[in-house]
């Protein structure tokens, strides 16, 4: 049996008695500091609008978490603004501005490339400063650059290149980490690791080099002592499986301990932006952020991957299973699994009866991995339902010839109230929630898929990625009453 296809069989094990006395203190504390986390769905703000804040990373500032990233356009990956959305739960967020617009020129302008964005709170001036990879078009003047700010949430002002010795860091993928003495730390691709001068204005040494061949995403994160540094490989806008260095020290040596997802799952369909301690007076949770790319529908299509992160006694990591929904509880630091079908009812499309109505070109497909769905790839072929209730969610398959489709949903009175665009594309079948609604008006609503005709596709410059096909995937069917 290949890996690929054991990852879909149920895992049959002895549950310890901590994790049931973790899980009934979480489900019955089940309350306003409690948070269920989807991950390979749209989110949305309190405008209705896709949460777009890719390559992010996160800061706690009192009691609000802040996420920032990068503002995306369908259709082309020009800089247009990194974004900040602020949040009490890590579930709902509300977007708060363009903290770093495009300039009128310069490295932050017109035609440019803006990625990754990390905040990092300076100590020692209280100022707030946001680093970030800025390059041309074609990626040929990569730095990293920087802008500031006097508060977290405040328009920041772009100050220019960090420099090392009075020159740019002509590096590209990039992120920041902060240790316990407040030295703030710059990592790049290719294993580069800066230490940042008192004001995190400039870098005074660099303190790893050329560690790692290729290796872009990093993200690096301290627990019990232990220094952890992930990254993924060069695929451009694929997936594949990231894989992650340990060492005692910053300076080193830093010891390879290979994929911290199971070979195969392609980091579950992601790649490394950012690990977040979520500390609670009981225990802390350590955050994988994910994203899963997808180019060219980055605002509307792309997801992210936020996932809890396991660790065993000799400290070595891993994301041994995928959540699609998970519970985490920011009093305690808690966190348990929590089944789609827990929050309504999940049904089979023959439970929907006549309320499920579709063109001849969707058709029931079984594949060698034993999902069995309803799928199309002919532009605008319609699939609909109607469903009474407060929220609906679309579970799919996705595999190596999925595509983009567009998902609405109108009201009683005909109203588009969502609308949006899904993809069901992963390099191995898989099956999970590919769509969920923000909350509406308890009604009718009738719900619309239709495949766009496109797929996830990328030209490298030594290969092409992306699928074979376009087609679009309904499985299962969500309803929140």
């Amino acid at each position: 049996m290949s890996s690929l296809v054991a990852m879909r069989l149920p895992r049959l094990c002895f549950i310890p008695v901590w994790l049931l006395l973790v899980c009934v203190a979480l489900n019955s504390a089940r309350a306003a500091n409690s948070a269920v986390i989807h991950s390979g769905v749209a989110w949305f703000d309190q405008h209705g609008n896709t949460v777009s804040a890719r390559g992010a990373g996160i800061v706690k500032d009192g009691e609000r978490y802040y996420l920032f990233g990068e503002f995306k356009q369908d259709r082309g990956n020009a800089f247009s603004g990194f974004s900040c959305y602020s949040s009490a739960d890590l579930v709902n967020w509300k977007f708060e501005r363009l903290v770093l617009p495009m300039q009128p020129d310069g490295r932050a302008g017109p035609d440019r490339v803006g990625e990754r964005p990390k905040v990092l709170k300076c100590p020692t001036t209280g100022e707030y400063v946001l680093f970030f990879h800025s390059d041309d078009a074609r990626y040929k003047d990569p730095a990293v650059a920087y802008a500031t700010s006097p508060t977290i949430d405040g328009e920041y002002t772009f100050r220019g290149p960090l420099l090392f010795d009075g020159q740019p860091i002509k590096k590209w993928d990039m992120s920041v980490f902060q240790d316990d003495d407040g030295a703030g730390y710059l990592v790049t691709h290719s294993g580069n690791l800066f230490k940042l001068a008192r004001d995190y204005k400039s870098v005074v040494t660099q303190v790893v080099r050329d560690m790692t061949k290729g290796h872009e995403s990093p993200a690096i994160f301290k627990r019990h002592g232990l220094y952890y540094w992930l990254g993924s490989g060069l695929t451009a806008w694929e997936r594949n499986d990231n894989d992650y260095y340990t060492a005692t020290s910053l300076a080193g040596p830093w010891t390879h301990r290979g994929h911290f997802a199971p070979t195969g799952s392609l980091t579950w369909n992601s790649q490394t932006t950012f690990v977040l301690p979520i500390v609670g007076d009981k225990t802390t949770t350590w955050m994988f952020l994910g994203d899963r790319w997808a180019h060219p529908y980055q605002n509307s299509a792309a997801t992210y991957v936020w996932q809890p992160l396991a660790f065993d006694a000799a400290g070595n990591l891993s994301l041994p299973q995928f959540h699609s929904a998970w519970q985490i509880d920011l009093r305690s630091g808690q966190w348990l699994p929590i089944a789609v079908a827990a929050e309504g009812k999940l049904l089979e499309l023959s439970a929907l009866g006549n309320r499920l109505r579709h063109s001849p070109e969707w058709t029931t497909h079984t594949d060698q991995a034993g999902f069995t769905d309803l799928r199309a790839d002919a532009k605008d072929a319609s699939l609909s339902f109607t469903f009474t209730g407060t929220r609906v969610g679309l579970h799919s398959v996705a595999r190596p010839d999925g595509g983009f489709g567009r998902v609405e949903i109108k009201d009683a009175h005909g109203k588009i109230v969502v609308s949006t665009i899904i993809e069901t594309y992963c390099l191995y079948a898989e099956a999970s929630l590919k769509f969920l609604s923000p909350s509406l008006p308890r009604g009718t609503y009738t719900v619309t898929v239709t495949p766009l005709g496109e797929r996830f596709f990328w030209q490298a410059k030594t290969r092409t990625y992306g699928s074979n096909g376009n087609f679009v995937s309904v499985q299962k069917v969500l309803i929140v009453d």
